[in-house]
């Protein structure tokens, strides 16, 4: 079975998202006889931007749910130890 990283599958969502929001909102400002302008892009721009945000909010959240919290990595500040660590990395 074909699996994305879960980022691909946020950006895939988000864009998709994003061009039917703006597709919708669109015909909607046209059907309501606004004249077309910077003004009405921006609009456009900016409801199909925070539509995306959620849907990419709602696949993170649902991501959280079905797989379950993700480990926090420790960061170390001491260089040697981890080019130790990343030596250890198996291919």
């Amino acid at each position: 079975m074909f699996t994305l990283p879960s980022m691909w599958n946020i950006i895939i969502i988000t864009t998709i998202a994003f061009a039917i929001a703006a597709w919708y909102v669109h015909r909607y400002m046209n059907g309501q006889g606004i004249p077309k302008g910077m003004t009405r892009g921006l609009l456009v721009f900016a409801v199909a931007s925070l539509v995306s945000w959620g849907a990419g909010a709602g696949v993170d959240w649902a991501q959280e749910k079905i797989e379950g919290p993700q480990p926090v990595a420790k960061i170390s500040g001491d260089l040697t130890q981890l080019l130790k660590v990343v030596g250890q990395a198996q291919p």
